[in-house]
């Protein structure tokens, strides 16, 4: 696996990972199967953090955690055993207690799956908290832009 990161565009800063599909991530069909694209999303979303918030870890280490409320998947093309896949994640917004990451992935050129996944931040208890306030204001500005702030 490896990682880039394309800043700019109209969805703020961007990290993208590099991954080879295993053959255990592929189904009688010989192509990946669908629950990996969740999985593909998380390899990107803790590249993402590392890259332009903080380590994930970090937040662990303080007994916060970044909950996943919500997955959304839009598969447009296959993908199968041994393909180079690249997953780009960005964050599209951050609330008082949560936020939004969106993604795509790309195999062979093709715009295989976009998606988005919402977490809230909560407590070793499992307790909705709020984003503490230095990282969600960090997080506010890298967030992609509004359709009429892209222009």
């Amino acid at each position: 696996m490896s990682r880039g990161t394309l800043r700019g565009g109209a969805h703020g800063p961007q990290s993208t990972v590099s991954h080879r599909v295993a053959f255990f991530e592929t189904d009688a069909m010989k192509i990946v199967h669908h629950a990996n694209f969740v999985r593909y999303f998380e390899l990107a979303r803790i590249a993402w953090m590392d890259e332009h918030d903080r380590p994930y870890r970090e937040y662990v280490a303080l007994d916060r955690h970044f909950a996943t409320t919500l997955v959304e998947v839009h598969y447009h093309h296959s993908a199968g055993f041994d393909d180079r896949i690249d997953i780009t994640c960005w964050l599209e917004w951050a609330r008082g207690a949560s936020l939004r990451m969106a993604y795509e992935i790309r195999c062979r050129g093709e715009l295989a799956a976009t998606g988005a996944t919402e977490h809230a931040m909560v407590d070793g208890s499992g307790r909705v908290t709020r984003i503490p306030k230095e990282r969600r204001e960090n997080l506010r500005t890298l967030a992609a832009p509004k359709a009429d702030e892209a222009d």
